[in-house]
């Protein structure tokens, strides 16, 4: 009985707030705080279903925070470039390949990315800096910022709108467990931290090679020595301003192994 009342005075508050809420927890979600807003999208739709609130009305609360939260980022992205990403990225846990992979997408849909980029946890975290780090336009920013808002919210508002039902026993059942609930999250949250540091911690044991620095390389290019080059830097023209170096962009060095010299010392050049 009392966990009915809980979800009861839970949906409630959802009514009486909605907009308001959806406006401030969508603007401090996409601000980066790690505050998920699917399950609040989700009870939205089912509140849609019942004319608790409007659709147009809700998908444009989401579209005003999330583009207000971009733009900010979009701003720092612009002044400070990698900066930033790589602040994004470390909070992550996983900062040596977080910039390279995301950089990877928008280089190869650019601002189209936008439209998905909310549904990848990754690429949401840093696509609005990314997008200003590239000097893209702001009004095509904007364009595609509030159309894939628009397709996110649209999306978890469908599910709740279409699942209303199974919402409302799945939260009878959440309710049910009580505290038990709230130790399970928090047990599976602490699982995926030591999952994600675990991955962190064998990624630099990969990278546990010897350096060389720009000078030492230049000496022994000087002194003759052969060497194997591998240029992997994204922001390059199309030929490589080390000579001899082969241009192989980091993403495809797996499928082009086969250009990589297996008789020389191979030195990989990146940023």
């Amino acid at each position: 009985m009392l966990e009915h009342q809980a979800i009861r005075e839970s949906v409630a508050f959802v009514e009486r707030h909605g907009y308001a809420l959806l406006l401030l927890w969508v603007l401090v979600e996409q601000s980066g705080v790690p505050l998920p807003s699917v399950p609040l999208l989700l009870i939205s739709g089912a509140l849609i279903r019942t004319g608790c609130l409007h659709f147009a009305f809700a998908i444009a609360c989401c579209i005003l925070a999330a583009v207000t939260a971009d733009t900010i980022w979009f701003q720092l992205g612009r002044q400070r470039g990698r900066r930033v990403l790589r602040f994004l990225c470390r909070v992550s846990i996983e900062p040596d390949s977080c910039v390279r992979q995301t950089e990877s997408a928008f280089l190869k849909y650019g601002m189209s990315s936008l439209l998905v980029s909310k549904f990848i946890p990754g690429l949401n975290a840093v696509a609005a800096p990314l997008a200003g780090n590239s000097r893209g336009p702001y009004w095509r920013f904007l364009l595609f910022d509030a159309l894939g808002t628009s397709i996110w919210s649209a999306a978890y508002f469908a599910f709740g709108y279409i699942f209303s039902e199974q919402l409302e026993t799945a939260m009878s059942y959440a309710a049910r467990m009580g505290s038990s609930l709230v130790v399970l999250v928090v047990a599976l949250f602490a699982l995926w931290i030591a999952w994600k540091l675990l991955q962190r911690r064998r990624f630099l044991r990969q990278l546990d090679v010897a350096r060389i620095t720009p000078e030492e390389l230049r000496d022994r290019l000087n002194a003759g020595e052969d060497l194997a080059i591998i240029d992997l830097r994204r922001d390059y023209s199309e030929n490589s301003d080390i000579p001899g170096a082969i241009r192989i962009p980091a993403e495809e060095l797996t499928l082009r192994s086969q250009e990589i010299p297996q008789d020389q010392e191979i030195i990989l050049v990146c940023n």
